[in-house]
């Protein structure tokens, strides 16, 4: 499982993720969420406010995503099957073999689209996906959103190029405090809720599914 992370394995994933016709969806990925994600606020950058990481992590109370508290003592993958709002992402990592890897020592950085952002993807494609035999496809799209490291919400900066654990590179854009990633050429990912801190990395729930573009 450990050796999805791998460099050369990464290759073979990524040159395979977009057989299913999930490349670069273009305006299909770029409509509005439904009202339940429209309603949440784009989260702002305000370094003034941000507190350390490590100081962060000494919250107990942790960030609250869908009315629950994500504790720093768990870890990424425990903090996500509580929330009921990423219940689809939960779903496809485990179908992808990447539990096991999100739940060891990381640290990672996972920008985790909701369930309304998987329900963008064109019709049947998360489908075609999950299936067993799509399993490392699945697992290039999932890893698209993953960055080695713990990065939070102050260290990402406009114009930033991030190398994911698929080994493509995610873009930052800041624009009024609002925080985006995307692949450059599709209409980006805006973080709903940032630095949802776990024991093992740090979580930015994301309103689209950021696909890697074709090469």
């Amino acid at each position: 499982m450990h050796k999805l992370l791998r460099s050369s394995t990464l290759a073979l994933l990524a040159a395979g993720s977009l057989s299913l016709g999930l490349t670069s969806c273009g305006d299909s990925n770029t409509e509005k969420a439904d009202a339940s994600i429209d309603s949440m606020t784009p989260t702002t950058v305000d370094s003034t406010a941000m507190m350390a990481d490590d100081a962060r992590m000494g919250k107990p109370e942790g960030v609250m995503v869908d009315g629950v508290a994500m504790l720093p003592s768990n870890t990424i993958v425990q903090n996500a099957v509580m929330a009921s709002s990423v219940s689809t992402l939960v779903k496809a990592v485990q179908a992808a073999g990447l539990d096991g890897t999100l739940s060891g020592p990381g640290p990672f950085t996972v920008f985790a689209p909701t369930n309304a952002a998987f329900d963008k993807l064109p019709n049947g494609a998360l489908a075609g996906l999950l299936k067993p035999e799509s399993k490392d496809k699945l697992a290039a799209v999932l890893t698209y959103h993953v960055i080695p490291g713990r990065l939070v919400a102050q260290d990402l900066k406009d114009g930033q190029e991030l190398t994911t654990v698929n080994g493509e590179k995610l873009k930052v854009m800041v624009k009024d405090g609002v925080v985006m990633v995307g692949n450059g050429k599709d209409a980006p990912a805006t973080v709903q809720v940032a630095d949802v801190i776990s024991s093992n990395g740090v979580t930015h729930v994301i309103d689209a599914v950021v696909l890697p573009l074709a090469k």
